[in-house]
């Protein structure tokens, strides 16, 4: 799941495992960072900056402006950088997605840019013509590609934070499981990506280590924050009237719930050795993740 509206906030951290052998440091030129204040580039802006990684964290009001509705400032973030790591807004299966890829692409191996890593959704086929369209036009840049299964920190820094701390999980869900993968391992998988050797053209499927169903998550979570969290089903359309309710756009609504039914029928319930493959080690527990979250008052309300 990318960086869109919902998994998203714009307003931690452990430096890369040692992987399998594809190595981490071997490059060290400038990386530009987009959508760096969001969740995941935050991530990697801190885990490059501990490598000692020259770091531009590009973010629409920050010292280096990129802003993907406005491609006008996107040379100047990407010239003389080696490498740049890719978090569209609002999401790649969002029409016009694929007409920004194929330009920043160009953009990126005009500016000498080396290597792109792209974070992308899991099971979304429309992400995945915004992924072809990148690789096509970014023609001899490295492009690694990076697909998410949902973002544990939905539940402690995206919008469905509230909803645990109020003790009510409302989301259209059903039954269907999902392997919740940790924003830390994403993190590590994609600065292994950006410094290390061997991962050009290659495509990470990244998920946690077991599925679980929202209900289920919403037990671990209540164990974790001492309180009762209950997970309440609903259907796409009540869900994107819900959103509409909090002021979310009704296009934009309309836009994640059918998303969600996109993502949650089950296809994506299967996980994957991807995260060891990469970095060597296990992937977070999403039981581990509700108890650091909790530990770090993520739900203090």
């Amino acid at each position: 799941m990318t960086e869109n509206a919902y998994t998203r906030r714009d307003d931690d951290s452990s430096s890369s495992g040692d992987g399998d052998g594809r190595g981490v440091g071997r490059m060290t030129g400038t990386v530009l960072v987009t959508s760096g204040t969001g969740k995941t580039g935050r991530r990697v802006v801190e885990r490059l900056t501990a490598l000692g990684v020259p770091v531009r964290s590009g973010s629409r009001t920050g010292e280096v402006p990129f802003d993907w509705q406005d491609d006008t400032g996107w040379e100047a973030a990407l010239r003389g950088a080696e490498a740049a790591y890719v978090a569209y807004y609002p999401d790649l299966a969002v029409p016009g997605a694929a007409e920004a890829m194929a330009a920043f692409g160009r953009t990126a191996a005009e500016c000498g840019v080396r290597r792109v890593v792209l974070l992308s959704g899991r099971g979304e086929p429309q992400a995945v013509v915004a992924e072809e369209a990148l690789r096509g036009a970014a023609k001899a840049v490295e492009v690694t590609v990076v697909r998410s299964a949902f973002f544990a920190q939905n539940f402690s820094e995206g919008a469905l934070l509230d909803g645990v701390i109020g003790g009510e999980l409302v989301f259209p869900a059903g039954t269907t499981a999902e392997p919740f993968l940790d924003l830390d391992d994403l993190a590590d998988v994609v600065v292994a990506a950006l410094t290390g050797d061997g991962h050009a053209g290659a495509v990470y499927e990244l998920t946690g280590p077991r599925s679980l169903t929202f209900g289920q998550a919403a037990e671990e979570l209540g164990r974790a924050t001492g309180r009762p969290v209950r997970y309440v089903p609903v259907t796409g359309p009540a869900y994107a009237s819900l959103l509409e309710e909090f002021g979310v756009a009704e296009a934009e609504a309309a836009f994640l719930a059918e998303l969600f039914a996109t993502l949650l029928d089950g296809h994506n319930a299967a996980t994957t050795d991807d995260v060891k493959t990469v970095l060597g080690r296990e992937p977070k527990d999403f039981s581990g993740f509700a108890r650091e979250a909790a530990r770090d008052g993520a739900w203090h309300g």
